[in-house]
């Protein structure tokens, strides 16, 4: 007997994308789906935490309130950018490695194309292909250079086939960053009672926020991922806030 879940289950598996030739082909000529999901987490969990750390510290200084806000955007502005530009560049620097290993093999193939067609054939053969059946897949492979290039960064140096926009990866760590990073900030910018323990339970709401949304694209529950991401934001809150209590007296 089947239960709601699996109906549930299985409906949600159906409307994922169809399985007709036509959706099929259009599907596989748009090439692969890029995810920037784990730029919005990294962004809003660091956003958080240094807005949080930078709002401890200076509480713990007993400072006013005015120097709290003032720290807090400097710091999201600062630190936000160069997160984004971090991003950038390093995303950048996939793409620069990909064109460096696909022009490599291109003059591997060029150089050595024997050499290169016993690589992609013990690459088969692990696979469990044999005989007429391995000689097939070899030949197919390598009948196209540029399928047998790609075919090889994968297999050999584990290169994706397309590497992400890495302005779309810089501009989501920075709209997290920005986003959440505020929050710690909105009780002293509103000048609301018992500040900080306001902000401290703001910015753990959003920690278990943030870990619940990645439940809408990963095959965890919402509860579990929001408990995994607030416990770990926690923590690291923690560190900064003792981190900023210790500099405080330290300095005083």
């Amino acid at each position: 007997m089947t239960t709601n879940y699996q109906r549930l289950t299985t409906n949600y598996q159906s409307v994922e994308h169809e399985h007709t030739s036509e959706a099929i082909r259009a599907r596989l000529a748009e090439g692969p789906p890029h995810s920037y999901l784990r730029d919005w987490v990294y962004g809003g969990i660091d956003g958080s935490v240094t807005t949080f750390a930078v709002v401890t510290g200076v509480v713990g200084a007993q400072l006013a309130t005015k120097a709290i806000i003032i720290l807090g955007v400097a710091n999201l502005l600062a630190d936000g950018f160069s997160m984004a530009a971090s991003n950038f560049l390093g995303t950048r620097t996939e793409r620069h490695e990909l064109d460096a290993l696909h022009e490599q093999e291109a003059r591997h193939i060029d150089e050595d194309p024997e050499g290169e067609r016993e690589e992609v054939r013990q690459i088969f053969a692990s696979r469990g292909f044999t005989g007429e059946d391995l000689e097939r897949a070899v030949s197919v492979m390598t009948a196209d250079r540029e399928r047998w290039i790609r075919f090889m960064l994968a297999e050999e140096f584990g290169m994706p086939q397309q590497i992400r926009s890495a302005m779309k990866a810089a501009l989501s760590t920075f709209a997290a960053f920005l986003l959440c990073g505020l929050v710690p900030l909105l009780p002293f910018v509103l000048h609301t009672p018992h500040a900080l323990a306001t902000s401290v339970t703001m910015t753990l709401a959003v920690f278990f926020a943030v870990g619940s949304t990645r439940s809408l694209w990963l095959k965890i529950s919402w509860m579990r991922a929001g408990i995994e991401t607030l416990l770990v934001g926690a923590g690291a809150a923690t560190l900064a806030w003792a981190a900023g209590v210790v500099i405080a007296r330290a300095v005083q």
